[in-house]
């Protein structure tokens, strides 16, 4: 038993010293393991693109006007570009001609128009026509009519703006038609000439004398046998101190402004043709004013 013991103790010695004697190093100690690295992917790169789609070109933007509401002022309309109207170069020159819109017909000579939203009366220039209850009033009030009717009228004054009634005098105007001179030219005016509104006296004159030659309107009505009237020699003067002679029984002043029948208070008066008859109240000569 001590000779195995002994045996073993020496093969142990045996190989320390065999170690020993090979170099006295100290033996590596243990590594520990490294798990591999995982193998790097490199990311692949298609050699070519499929093309980018072509996207059609924007549109180019555009303004577009947007209408205004404002209306585009009409250019002023003067007399002068009316005088190449028949009839109508007698028109002053210089003038504004207004447009207006026709309401309603009052008489031969008169109208109520319409002119920016307001309503005016406008007296004809230069006209007289009959009146109410005289002969050919509704002859004359109707060949008005017919003259203005659904038509754009352009208004024309003279000198003065209005009467003494607030009444616009005025020469009309109506699509191609003077409508002044129209009317004693057809027979259903007289022309009456009252300063200082004169600038178409002479035409209307002589438009009435052609009217007159022709036995036109209310010159080819008969013509009533005078009756014998005696004047009144008044023996004061009437009141107002500025009555003309043609009426002697009544106080009327004398023409501007020129005055119908309506702008008066009297009926049935004399009037005295030696004076003629400048606010033409007898229509039909007789020698009775504002008959009725």
């Amino acid at each position: 038993m001590r000779a195995v013991h002994a045996l073993s103790f020496g093969m142990v010695l045996g190989w320390f010293v065999a170690s020993a004697c090979a170099g006295g190093a100290t033996p590596a100690p243990a590594l520990t393991p490294v798990a591999p690295a995982s193998p790097t992917v490199a990311p692949t790169t298609p050699t070519s693109l499929p093309p980018s789609p072509t996207l059609p070109p924007s549109p180019t933007a555009t303004t577009t006007p947007i209408p205004t509401t404002t209306p585009t002022s009409a250019p002023e309309i003067r007399s002068d570009d009316l005088r190449a109207i028949p009839g109508a170069a007698c028109l002053p020159p210089g003038r504004p001609a207004v447009s207006a819109r026709l309401i309603r017909v009052i008489d031969g000579d008169t109208i109520d128009v319409a002119i920016g939203g307001q309503t005016f009366r406008v007296r004809y220039i230069g006209v007289n026509t009959p009146e109410r209850g005289q002969p050919f009033y509704t002859e004359a009030a109707e060949a008005n009519r017919r003259l203005v009717a659904g038509k754009t009228l352009l208004l024309v004054p003279d000198v003065s703006e209005t009467d003494r009634y607030g009444r616009l005098l005025r020469y009309v105007i109506a699509g191609e038609v003077f409508v002044n001179l129209a009317l004693v030219r057809e027979g259903y005016a007289a022309a009456m000439t009252v300063p200082p509104d004169v600038s178409c006296a002479e035409a209307f004159r002589a438009a009435e004398a052609e009217a007159r030659a022709a036995g036109r309107g209310l010159w080819g009505l008969p013509t009533p046998t005078p009756t014998a009237v005696a004047l009144p020699t008044p023996t004061a003067p009437l009141a107002g101190g500025n009555c003309h002679p043609a009426y002697p029984t009544v106080c009327i002043p004398p023409p501007p402004p020129d005055l119908d029948c309506a702008d008066i208070p009297y009926r049935n008066f004399l009037v005295d043709h030696r004076y003629g008859d400048p606010h033409g109240f007898d229509g039909n000569k007789d020698g009775i004013g504002c008959e009725k």
